[in-house]
């Protein structure tokens, strides 16, 4: 087996070393002046990052918008349905004398509160990202849902219809106009 030879190897390290130190001094030259820039150069750049930023922003509020509308368009059938159904079934109870007419009577208000909450809810989570007027629509519908049902808690069998016929035109209004505004699915 062969050692290595120390004066081939310390001549090589001394090559390394100089060719190094070469390389290192010919980049050590400064090149003289003051940095400058171009304003024309910096016009443009702030001008294309601004219109880039403003562009992600838009897309982003697009997103958010589009998001927003399909999830309480989407929901909005669902929900008010069973305030509709419930309605329906105490409205046929207080027609018949149904002796479990003050049970779907109680029904009715609740499923129609819950359905006004949960709606209101999700125009809130929206945080603004709802157009506004459908985001109005929606609400009109929460306060006619809410009117339905304090109408429909306030019935007996000897009460007058008027009011409650008339909550009950506003709130198919509020629902027909929402689901007009809501995209096609």
């Amino acid at each position: 087996m062969r050692l290595l030879d120390a004066r081939r190897l310390g001549l090589a390290c001394a090559a390394v070393a100089v060719t190094a130190g070469m390389v290192v001094a010919g980049c050590a030259e400064q090149v003289p002046g003051t940095p400058t820039t171009d304003p024309a150069e910096v016009a443009a750049y702030q001008t294309e990052a601004a219109a880039s930023s403003s562009a992600a922003a838009s897309s982003k509020a697009a997103a958010a918008q589009a998001r927003a509308i399909s999830d309480n368009c989407t929901q909005f059938p669902t929900t008010t349905g069973a305030g509709v159904t419930a309605f329906n079934e105490f409205v046929t109870a207080h027609d018949s004398n149904a002796p479990d007419y003050a049970a779907k009577r109680e029904a009715a208000a609740t499923t129609l509160d819950n359905a006004a909450l949960k709606v209101e809810t999700a125009v809130t989570t929206a945080a603004g990202a709802l157009p506004a007027d459908l985001a109005e629509k929606f609400t009109a519908y929460v306060v006619a849902a809410r009117e339905l049902s304090a109408e429909t808690r306030k019935m007996t069998y000897s009460s007058q219809v008027t009011k409650l016929n008339d909550a009950s035109r506003k709130i198919n209004q509020a629902r027909t106009a929402v689901h007009d505004a809501c995209p096609s699915r």
